[in-house]
This record gives C-alpha cells, structure tokens and sequence, in this order.
C-alpha cells in the first residue's frame, strides 16, 4: 500500500519536471541557427526600368530567400520538432566571430544593393544598350576573427593585386592564390581609404579541403563601377544577400522587352558578376522547398554542389544548372512550348 502511494504521488512530480523541461528546451535559445524556406515570389512590382516594355506573356520570374533565426534547443535536439524544410546550421556559418547577427544582416543588405546593380548592368548590357562598368578590384566584407589576415585586413579594403600581379575580380584573386600552398606569405596590394598600401599575410588551408589555400575572408564582393543607360529600380523590402542576381537580371531583360520565361514560372537563384557568371549560393534546399511551394515550373540554380542538392529536394519540379546569365537565357528558351 505505502509503495503504491509513493508511486502514486511521484508520478505527478515527473510530469511536472518533463513539462518543465520540454517548455525550457522550447523556450530557450540554442547557439546554432535554423534556416527556413520562404515561399517563392514573383518578381512583378518589384522591379522597374525606365522606358520598359514588358514582354506580354503569361511567365513569370521569381526570387528566392530564406529566413534565419536561432534555432531552440528542442529544435536541435529533436529533428521532427522543426518546420518542413528547415535544416541547422552552425552559427559560425551564419555569424562570423566577432561579428553581430545585426552588423551581419547590414552587410545582407550591402550585398543586396550591390547585386541589383550587377543585375541590372548584365540585363542592360545583353539588351544591347552601353554600359559603363568596370571592375576595380575584390571588396573585403568581413574577416574571420581567427586567421592571420584578420591583424592585415580591415572591412571596406579593396584587393587589387597579389604578389605584385593586378587583380580585379574574384576569380583573378581565386586564381593567384591558388599559385600557393597553406602557410605560404602572399603580398596583397589594397585600397584603404582611398590610399595605396602593400600588406603580407600567411594564407591557411581551406576547412574543406586541406590542400587548397585561402586568405580567411569570410566574405568579399565584386568591388565595381557602373553608370547605367536606364533607370533601374528594385527593392526587395528589407532582404538581403547577394543570390538574387540571376533572378533581377533576368526579371530586367524581361521588362525590356525579351520573351525570357517563354510562358514558364520560373524560379532563379545565383550571385551574378559583371561578366554574367554565377556563383553558388547558400541555403539551396530551403530555396528549393519555396520553389516547390509556390508552383513554379523550373528553378534555375548555380551548376555544381548547388544543382545536385536542388535535385535531391525537388521531387518533381524541374532544375536546370546555369554557369552564367547567357547560358540561363539560352536554357530558357530551349524549354518545350508551355502546354
């Protein structure tokens, strides 16, 4: 009798500490973040070029973004927990040492301006119009706190040589590292304030792969002047991230004039730079969720790591890999007639 008594009383008691602790792994912040797809949107309102004269076709292009957002300790503890789609990712992926969510999401959005004129330079550019625009060097965005380059190099610098080569673009400086092994010194020359200065630096090897030799940037942008023809206008509402390129140059090719959908609802990921390339992009298989939940017919994504994890989620939808714009245009009208 008193042994079920006991048991009788204790049972409560354990409920109330699961409960406790079920509410305390939902309500408390874990240190790793969770990104979540968002529905695909169109790009129609959102873009506007002066004199435009859309194509008259029943296509569409649109972007796609993904929010980010602490993940709970539920979430990553218990993966059924968290929302269709949804993957962790460790917050030194999303948020740099020594850098704040906030001061990170003001860099998004400096991606994001420039990527709309990248954007709409190539679209210009390809509808045959003169467009002032040259590239000037590799922007420094951000450093990790934990390499060598982070006592060289400052936010805002500008890499326009190595070892005493000129450099302009992002594949320029890819190609002159790779000249090195990790732990070899590398001569950068780099614009500070508009001031000239040589600096040296020891590089390090790539996490991913041990063999390949990298500076330690956490990110860089295609540093660039550009005088456009036309007004272009885009304002995506306070996203920001450089990966809507391809879909803003595509949507302005459309505005001009040229039958780029050929019918289709087609979704675009893909950082542009000036000579149309794409590059990768992160969060590919939030953005393929939003594609999918929006319907759309073909989502465009950078060939590579890129296409092959669009494809594991896109059941159905078609996904075609693009290196560069003109290729994404030329893949487009190849498409069958939309039934």
């Amino acid at each position: 009798m008193k042994l079920r008594r006991i048991v009788g009383r204790a049972i409560p008691i354990v409920a109330i500490i699961a409960a406790l602790t079920l509410f305390a792994l939902w309500r408390f912040p874990a240190p790793d973040f969770l990104f979540l797809p968002n529905t695909a949107q169109p790009l129609t309102g959102l873009v506007s070029v002066e004199g435009s004269h859309p194509a008259n076709t029943p296509g569409a292009i649109y972007y796609l973004d993904v929010t980010e957002r602490q993940a709970t300790w539920l979430e990553r503890l218990v993966p059924f927990t968290r929302p269709s789609g949804a993957s962790i990712v460790p917050s030194r992926a999303v948020v740099p040492s020594g850098i704040s969510f906030e001061d990170q999401h003001k860099l998004e959005l400096q991606d994001m301006d420039r990527s709309q004129q990248i954007a709409a330079a190539v679209a210009l550019r390809e509808a045959g119009l003169h467009v002032v625009a040259r590239p000037t060097g590799v922007l420094v965005e951000s450093v990790f706190t934990n390499v060598p380059a982070a006592k060289i190099l400052r936010q805002g610098d500008v890499i326009v040589g190595v070892d005493g080569h000129g450099i302009l673009t992002r594949p320029e400086l890819r190609a002159a590292l790779a000249k090195h092994k990790p732990g070899d010194d590398v001569s950068l020359r780099i614009l500070r304030s508009g001031k000239a200065l040589v600096v040296s630096t020891k590089t390090i090897a790539d996490p991913e792969d041990p063999k390949r030799p990298l500076i330690g940037i956490y990110r860089t942008s295609q540093a660039a002047s550009i005088t456009l023809p036309l007004k272009v206008h885009i304002d995506l509402r306070g996203v920001g991230g450089p990966s809507a390129g391809l879909p803003f140059a595509l949507d302005v090719l459309e505005l001009l004039g040229t039958n780029v959908t050929h019918g289709y609802k087609v979704a675009a990921t893909g950082e542009l730079d000036l000579d149309g390339s794409v590059s990768s992009i992160g969060g590919v298989k939030q953005k393929t969720f939003g594609a999918k939940r929006a319907g759309v017919d073909v989502l465009l994504v950078p060939a590579g790591e890129n296409t092959l994890a669009a494809r594991r989620y896109a059941g159905g939808m078609r996904v075609i890999p693009v290196e560069s714009f003109q290729q994404a245009l030329r893949q487009l009208a190849t498409l069958p007639p939309k039934g």
